[in-house]
């Protein structure tokens, strides 16, 4: 039986190369940076639109950039990142407003800008980003009324029904109607405008999403095609 030398065996053996790591982990491992990096510029842009818009209002020009950042953040890095978007927001304003402005942005435009987000990055049309944000955004308000209400200690709620009576009994009244609206028919008329308003304000908002964000590479999904025949917009 023949003798075998285990050290050449050794030396003989190959030895294997180093397994170099696979370009979707250094891809991923390169983006977390830049998606910490935009979360955080994105979010305090977003606090920064409200602070302005508190001391020095611009009618409604600026609030319809509110929920905008955020939902850039979620089309471009996902939920995760819109959330501590919103997160980093609510915080920034704490700091430099206080806690109690911070919920007024977070209810309801921190929060209508992660839905919108996650909405038009799943592709939903418009009908339906339009109507659960009118949702979110009445009952929004509605929260942030009732907060409002708390804070100061009084029911800003009879202050809209009372101005809300003024404005239906001059409507009644220009329209030769001699009636006396009772107060549900008031208190339906105000909830109706709030939701109103609120309907407005979120197609207003997807128009200037539909143009900003097109120039940005991070387009929504098309609008219907009376909107494209209304505006004449090549989309």
């Amino acid at each position: 039986m023949e003798d075998v030398n285990w050290v050449d065996l050794d030396q003989k053996e190959a030895i294997p190369p180093p397994q170099q790591p696979s370009s979707s982990f250094i891809n991923e491992r390169q983006s977390i940076p830049l998606e910490m990096v935009e979360t955080a510029f994105l979010a305090s842009a977003a606090s920064l639109i409200w602070l302005i818009n508190y001391y020095f209002p611009l009618g409604p020009i600026l609030r319809i950039f509110f929920p905008i950042p955020l939902a850039l953040i979620y089309l471009r890095w996902g939920g995760r990142a819109a959330g501590m978007g919103a997160l980093v927001s609510g915080l920034l304003l704490s700091v430099l407003m206080g806690p109690t402005r911070s919920i007024l942005y977070i209810i309801p435009f921190g929060l209508l800008g992660v839905q919108l987000g996650a909405v038009w990055r799943r592709q939903g049309s418009w009908y339906f980003s339009i109507f659960t944000g009118t949702l979110l955004g009445g009952l929004g308000f509605l929260l942030r009324f009732w907060l409002l209400s708390v804070f100061l200690g009084e029911n800003l709620w009879v202050y809209v029904v009372n101005q809300m009576t003024v404005w239906v009994d001059w409507l009644l009244l220009r329209l030769g109607i001699l009636a006396q609206p009772t107060p549900l028919i008031i208190e339906g008329v105000a909830l109706g405008a709030i939701f109103i308003n609120s309907l407005l304000y979120l197609f207003v908002v997807h128009l200037v999403a539909l143009l900003v964000f097109d120039r940005l590479g991070n387009p929504i999904p098309r609008p219907p095609l009376w909107v494209q025949i209304l505006f004449e917009y090549d989309y």
